[in-house]
Formats: structure tokens, sequence, C-alpha cells
């Protein structure tokens, strides 16, 4: 496997908290906060950041102990040992970061609304974000990210953004007015204070972005904390010159307060005309966008973990083989995004919402900052415990006056929380009590640590070295059988040579135990079957780089997967299913790589001659793609068109096999009639020899209402006649996972379309 490496240093961690917290909260919240408290909106502000603060001392803490991606959830799992706690804490941060996310598309609409659509077009309020949402989960699951240059160019754009809006106020108004209209606009309203402070805390969460990073940081025990408290004190500062600037704008408070979110941008026009205004507009919707991207990748990040822990579909961590982004996450994401953005803004508005439920921004603003602040007082609970429970763990950075500084930190959380709008807290509090409702009831998935272990280390062939190099060309190889194991090695050698030349063949026992049965207590089975193994093909003599490995899990599928993904194979070959076909069928459809099910080979079983039957789909294509690379070596290729007789199957386009089979010099294709296509083939290969390659079946997740399939009939068929069959099958992902379902009325029509049309053939040859 290749090596992690840090790559992100002091500068850039700070850009990604800096420009986090530079995004909605400050564009949309401090036209709101003057209108409402006036110079006070500074103390709303002053107390977010402490009590922001709180909590982030604790992160930093944390974070210079568990130097890894995951943050809040992170921390939760190693301190607290209820999976119903983490669970809450884990679902509750990933619903906070899609809701920031939904909070700040949704501004950007406003924007959008106010400064850039045509007023004559009518554009349903929540499609910009909706549409930005879904643009910006395509881009994170096709594996599109900022790298550290751009994040501290694109931070640095924002700051100065704000520094002109700043400066154009002091311009506009003088140095010695703007203070002192500022200092004569304080208000006295402790709850409108506490209430923006509440509702401001969104603006600060962003530093949790940098311990969400940790794993990519350098040196991420010094350079987290240091970068946390920057970014906060930074950002703070950064406020406090906003606020001044906004309590001297001369558009007058009543007409601020109507502005709402989009304020900012008419007091720039105020201060520096039509270029200030643009200037303003362009800046927030470009924060707004790159902190949206910033907290869909956190999101993504916890269900990623989430799914790893077992508190989320498995589906979760996995990562995908081409884009190398959890695919699933993102998608997830994204979908809760869209789902919170239309419940907030297009069926339930802040004004005529459907069934007289009124939402809207502000509901949203409490909802996601519900489910920011719960899992910051657990993370400061957690802190007091660990302290308590892991006095000797070593603390690169400790908090001063522990317990009380993250009780303070607690207490402040909840405070911060009771000051929300009711609406958006009754709604995040029923949404996470049905997400807990929902995980007790599914009962979550073991953890992939708990599942799997390599009881026996890879071994090495005694004639080969290397046997970790991960440029060459990895086959997997699931072993159950003992005595077919040398069979399988010498064809996934031939497979690998055929496909890449420089192959090693990774040969593994999975030893299966039940649930709450240790592994230790089988430890000594699954090593003496390694041995066995070992021997075994050792005896045989194979000349092929290979290794031998003994794992025991509790699902044999979960591990064969498990280690693909892993240890990042080319290539799983193993036995066709007759006794555990649900293994076979699930690592056909979820794995990462391509799979080939062998069933007919022995040792002298070449791959010299190779018969391929005409068809479609992408497994047929996977197929081809194996017949194109051993014909280019040097096989014989044979391409069989089967028309069937009475139901047998149906007809195909040989035309579009032979189309993928060009780089073949010479392909020989062949018309016969049979009872069944199964048929068909395998007399075909019986007559002259070789192996037989098909795509593995489309309606295998039909096969309770479609009995049989067309690899089955020819296992059966060519177990009789004695040839070797070689089913291949492609990763499935969304696409062909819907082909799959669709495939077989496809299929129907085809067939029903041929029937059709050699009925007139006959009518016209009388």
């Amino acid at each position: 496997m290749v090596e992690h490496t840090r790559t992100l240093g002091f500068r850039v961690a700070f850009a990604i908290g800096l420009g986090t917290m530079i995004a909605a909260g400050i564009f949309s919240l401090s036209g709101t906060a003057v209108a409402v408290v006036g110079s006070s909106a500074v103390i709303s502000f002053v107390i977010a950041a402490v009590i922001a603060g709180l909590t982030a001392a604790s992160y930093s803490e944390f974070a210079s102990v568990y130097s890894e991606n995951g943050g809040g959830y992170l921390f939760s799992s190693r301190t607290f040992d209820d999976d119903r706690l983490l669970f809450a804490v884990g679902a509750s941060l990933f619903m906070g970061y899609c809701a920031t996310t939904a909070f700040y598309l949704t501004t950007m609409g406003e924007w959008f609304h106010q400064f850039l659509l045509p007023h004559q077009f009518e554009v349903p309020h929540g499609t910009v974000a909706a549409a930005t949402a879904i643009l910006l989960g395509y881009l994170n699951a096709q594996g599109t990210e900022e790298s550290g240059s751009f994040q501290v160019l694109v931070t640095g754009a924002k700051v100065a953004v704000l520094l002109v809006f700043i400066a154009g106020a002091f311009v506009f108004t003088g140095p010695t007015a703007a203070v002192g209209t500022f200092a004569t606009g304080f208000k006295t309203n402790a709850g409108g204070i506490i209430s923006i402070a509440a509702v401001a805390f969104i603006t600060f969460f962003g530093f949790s972005a940098i311990a969400a990073s940790a794993g990519e940081i350098i040196e991420p025990r010094k350079t987290v904390p240091k970068a946390i408290g920057a970014s906060i004190l930074t950002v703070t500062v950064l406020y406090i010159f906003v606020i001044v600037a906004m309590v001297n704008s001369p558009i007058p408070p009543e007409v601020v307060a109507r502005q709402g979110e989009t304020a900012m941008g008419k007091v720039a026009a105020a201060f520096l005309g039509s270029f200030g205004k643009w200037l303003i507009v362009a800046g927030a919707i470009f924060s707004m966008v790159s902190a949206s991207n910033a907290s869909i990748l956190a999101a993504s990040g916890i269900g990623s973990l989430m799914g790893r822990q077992g508190q989320a579909p498995r589906r979760f961590s996995r990562i995908h083989p081409d884009y190398g982004t959890p695919f699933w996450s993102v998608t997830a994401v994204t979908g809760t995004i869209v789902a919170l953005v239309v419940t907030f803004v297009a069926i339930f508005p802040a004004e005529g919402g459907l069934a007289g439920i009124d939402l809207g921004l502000d509901a949203l603003t409490g909802f996601a900052n519900l489910n920011l602040l719960a899992p910051l007082a657990v993370v400061n609970v957690a802190l007091i415990v660990s302290r308590r429970r892991y006095p000797d763990l070593d603390r690169p950075l400790e908090v001063p006056f522990v317990p009380w500084v993250p009780a303070i930190g607690v207490l402040a959380n909840l405070a911060l929380i009771t000051n929300l709008p009711p609406l958006g807290v009754a709604v995040g509090a029923l949404v996470e009590v049905a997400l807990v409702g929902a995980y007790l009831t599914w009962g979550g998935a073991p953890n992939v640590e708990e599942m799997v272990d390599r009881a026996v280390s890879p071994r090495p062939s005694a004639t080969k070295t290397n046997g970790g190099d991960s440029e060459k060309f990895r086959v997997l190889v699931p072993v159950a059988r003992i005595h077919r194991a040398d069979d399988h090695v010498r064809l996934a050698d031939r497979i690998a040579k055929a496909r890449d030349g420089d192959p090693l063949i990774q040969v593994v026992n999975v030893t299966q135990i039940p649930e709450q049965t240790p592994s230790e207590a089988v430890a000594d089975v699954a090593d003496e079957r390694a041995d066995r193994l070992f021997e075994a093909l050792e005896d045989a003599d194979i000349d092929a780089d290979y290794t031998v490995e003994g794992h025991i899990c509790r699902d044999i599928a979960f591990d064969i997967l498990h280690t693909a993904r892993e240890d990042d194979a080319d290539l799983v070959l193993m036995g066709y299913p007759k006794e555990h076909e649900e293994v076979a069928e699930k690592v056909e459809y979820e794995a990462p790589c391509d799979v080939a099910f062998a069933n007919g080979f022995t040792e002298h079983a070449g791959l010299d001659t190779v018969t391929v039957g005409a068809g479609g789909g992408p497994h047929h294509a996977a197929a081809l793609a194996l017949a194109n690379d051993l014909g280019r070596r040097g096989s014989d290729v044979h391409v069989v068109n089967v028309a069937p007789r009475g139901g047998g199957g149906t007809v195909e386009d040989i035309e579009e096999t032979l189309s993928g089979l060009q780089d073949v010099p010479s392909v020989q294709s062949h018309e016969v009639t049979a009872d069944t296509v199964a048929d068909g083939l395998v007399s075909s290969v019986a007559e002259r020899g070789g192996v037989l390659v098909i795509g593995a079946s489309r309606t295998r997740q039909l096969k309770r209402w479609v009995l049989g399939s067309t690899p089955d009939r020819v296992i059966q068929r060519a177990e009789e006649a004695g040839v070797p069959v070689l089913v291949y099958a492609s990763p499935t992902g969304v696409s062909g996972r819907l082909e799959g379902l669709l495939f077989p009325v496809y299929r129907y029509f085809h067939k029903l379309r041929s029937s059709e049309d050699r009925d007139r053939s006959v009518s016209s040859s009388y």
C-alpha cells in the first residue's frame, strides 16, 4: 500500500480555518445583527468567539493526541464506549455540516435573487442553492479538491474583499466620525445580544475544519492548535471592523433590517458605488461556495468514518476505485443538503409554508447551530472524561484548568442552544431522535477492525521476492478448497501476465467465526490452514510470484471485499459459486475491481485458445477486454454467435462483439444453431478445445423471479462436457446497477422483436 503523506503546513491549516469562517455568517448575519442590536453586535460576535474558543481548546488538546481526520466524532469515539452516544454525535455533526452548507448556499441564492437574477424572471427560492449543492457534490465525488496553495489564494481574496469594504466605510465617513458613530450605537438589549451570539456561532465553527483535516497536516500536534487559535482571533478582529462599517452605513436601520442577509451588498454600494457593490457580491458568493465545499468535505469525512466504524451504511466508507473519494458518503451529503434546502426554503419557507408551517432561513440557522453545539458540548465532556480515564496519555498540548474550562464550555454551548430560533431547535431535535431511533432499530454493523483479523502475515513464495511491490498487477485469490489452490494460482498468473506482464498473486484463506466469538479462539486453526495452503503451493512448484495469508472474519464476502480495497487489488479470481452463492454474488456486485469466477480449470488447461459469445452489456465488455488482451499476446480468439431454437435465448449482433476485439490480429467468427445459447457455446468449445470466457449475468438480482441465467446453464453444460469456463464481471457502479435492473426488460422486448422479425421472414418466403 502507498504510504500516506502529510502535505499541509501552518499557512494552509490557518487558511482552512480562516476561509471556512469567512462565509455566509459575516456576509448575511452582519446586517441582521446591526439592525437588531446596533453596535452591540460586536459583543454578540465576541461572545460567540469566546464560546467557540472554549470548545476549540478541547479540540486542540484532542488534535494534539489523535492526529487523524474525523474531528469531534473521532475524539468522542476514542473516549466513550456507548454506541448510541457515538452515533448521536456523528449523526449530529453530519447533519450540522450539511445544514451549515444548506445555510451558506441558501444565503448565496438570496444574493443571486437580489443582485444577479433578472427580477422579471420568477425563479423559485432554493433553486440556486439546490443546483449548486448538486454541482459541488458532483465535483467532490469526482475527486476535485482544493490544493493548499489554492486555499491560501482563496482565503487571501476573501480577506481582501472585507478589507476593501472596511476601508470604504472609513473613507466615506472619516475615521473619527466612524468611531464616534460606532461608540454611540450600542444598545442594552441583552436578549437580542445573546440571540445574535447564538446564531453567529455558525460563523466560528470553521475551527473544526482544521481538526477534521489533522490527518493531512504536517506536525499536527503543534500546527493544529496554533492554526485554530490564530484563525479564531483573526476572524474576530475582522468581524469587529465589519460591524463598525455596517453601523456607519448611510442606509437607515429599518432599510438594513428589510434587506436581511443581503444588506451588506446594499451598504457596500453606498460606500463604494457600483464597484463596491459588485465586489462584495462576488466576494460573498465566492466565499459561500468555497466554504460550502469545505463543509461538504467535512461531512463526507464524518460519514466515511461512521461507515468504517459500522454506525452508518458500510458503503459510506468505500473509496471509489476511479475517483479516489468516498463516493457514497459524498452522495449522501449532497442528498441531505438538497433535502434541507427544499424543506426549509421551498416547501416550508418563512412565510406561506405548506400546512401553515413556516420555517425559512431563520429556522435553518437554528437547526444547523443545534446540530453543531450539541456535539461540541459532548466533546468538552469527553475531554474531562479522557483526562480521568487516560491520565497517562501523552498530551503535547494540555488545556489549563480542567475540568473548569471544558465545563464552562458545556454550559456556554447549552446557553446558546436555549437562545436559538425555537422552531429550528424543535425540528433539529426531532430529526436527531428519528435518526437515533433508526440506528437502534438497525443495530449498526461491526467495526471493520472487529470484522477482520489477519492472523497470518503474508508469506512470499520461496523463489520470488519483492512481494509487496505496489506497482505489480495484484490478483486476489480467495481459496476455500486447498486442493484447488494451485490451479487457481496458475490461472491468475496467466491472466495477470496477459493484462500487465508483472503479476503478484495474493492467496487468502478465510476462517469464518460466528458473532461473539473472539478471533483468538480460532487463531491456531487459521494458522494451520495457512500452513497447509503454503505447503500445497510449494509442492506444486508454481512459477509465479505469490503470497499466502490466513484471515479470520465474521463474514467471508466482507473479508474478500475489504482485502481487495485495502490492498488495491486489480482482479479477484475465485471459484464459481456452488455451495455459497451468496458470497460470490456479494463479491460480484460490490468488488472495487474486476472479478473472475473459474470453473473446470486444471493444471493443463491453458489460455492458448479462447472462445467468447456474442452479446452486450458491461460485463460482456469486460470479458471482451480480457479476450482482447489474451489475443494480443498470441491466443487464438473465436467469437460464437448462437441462434437458439425456441425460447433458448436471443440472437445477438456479432459485429458489436467483433468491434471489441480490434487488438487481436485474427479473430475467427462462427454462426451456430442450438437449442439454447448455453448449448451452442459449450459445444463449440468442446469441438475445438480451449477456454470459454463469458460475462457475468446481469439478471442475478432478479433470480427469485427469473429462475436460472446463461452463466449458470453454461457452467452446468460445461461440467458435463469437460470445458473450462471463466465468468468475468466488471465493477458495478450506480449506472451498472440500474442497467442490471433494467436489462431483463430490455432483453424481453428485444426477444419479442427478434421473434417478430423471424415470423415476418417466414411469411415472406411463402
